[in-house]
């Protein structure tokens, strides 16, 4: 009997789990050296007077909206969004995958940020082969900022570029961090599920993200600056300590009213 006929819904589940947590082993083994500068690179953005951004379209944008006004994160990290892209509560859905392939809308957005020279801005895309991600970075650095591209290195090398120069985003970045996912992004298969399924992308991404924070704020303790970080507003003194954080850091924090 072939054993995925047998497989149950706990089975499927325990082998996602086991494949999840794969993966953030070898981002663990392999990745380390490239989150570690990645947090110093945003460290020392922060001690220049820098400001903090992140960008992901489609599902690329959870990662990056789970760093921005998080609990335990740096309350300088700012959303960059692009309309329409940032998640699927546009209608149809399927406009944010065509909005990732328009040339020039990446340029459109930055000219009216309040992004500059001197700032970094960490770019999230799976694939990384679409023209937005890939002009975000391409422009971005043409203006002076560091970019940190977050992608699957596995879809640079498997599939083609839909931007016209033919580059992924890799080929446009200061430092990028390779999540590990194989092209398609499905963890699983088994008998009876005619298609790939259980993207592990999100929970990959996600945890390398915090984990370049963390990388971030030890460094900026051990260069003697106290991280400004955000507390949970749902402990005593929570909304306090963030109201004086906001309050000192509002010249670089955008997703407040000023």
């Amino acid at each position: 009997m072939n054993d995925k006929a047998a497989d149950t819904g706990t089975d499927l589940a325990g082998r996602f789990l086991d494949a999840a947590a794969d993966l953030l082993r070898r981002v663990r083994d392999e990745e380390t050296g490239a989150i570690a500068a990645a947090g110093s690179a945003i460290a020392g953005t922060v001690a220049a007077g820098g400001r903090l951004f992140v960008f992901g379209a489609g599902h690329s944008s959870l990662p990056a909206q789970d760093v921005v006004y998080r609990a335990g994160g740096l309350a300088l990290m700012n959303l960059l969004s692009v309309p329409g892209v940032v998640g699927v509560d546009v209608v149809p859905a399927t406009l944010g995958s065509a909005l990732e392939r328009v040339d020039g809308l990446a340029a459109a957005v930055l000219d009216t940020s309040p992004a500059r020279a001197g700032d970094l801005l960490v770019i999230i895309s799976l694939s990384g082969r679409n023209p937005l991600p890939v002009e975000m970075a391409i422009n971005a650095r043409a203006l002076g900022l560091t970019v940190i591209g977050v992608t699957s290195v596995a879809y640079a090398d498997g599939t083609r570029s839909r931007h016209s120069s033919g580059a992924h985003l890799r080929d446009h970045c200061d430092l990028v961090l390779d999540s590990k996912i194989a092209v398609g992004d499905a963890e699983l298969t088994a008998d009876g599920i005619d298609a790939p399924f259980a993207p592990a992308s999100t929970v990959v991404t996600s945890a390398m993200l915090q984990a370049v924070m963390a990388a971030a704020a030890g460094e900026l303790a051990a260069r003697g600056i106290t991280p400004p970080l955000l507390r949970s507003g749902n402990v005593d003194g929570g909304h306090e300590w963030n109201g004086r954080v906001l309050a000192e850091f509002a010249d670089r924090i955008f997703f407040r009213h000023s």
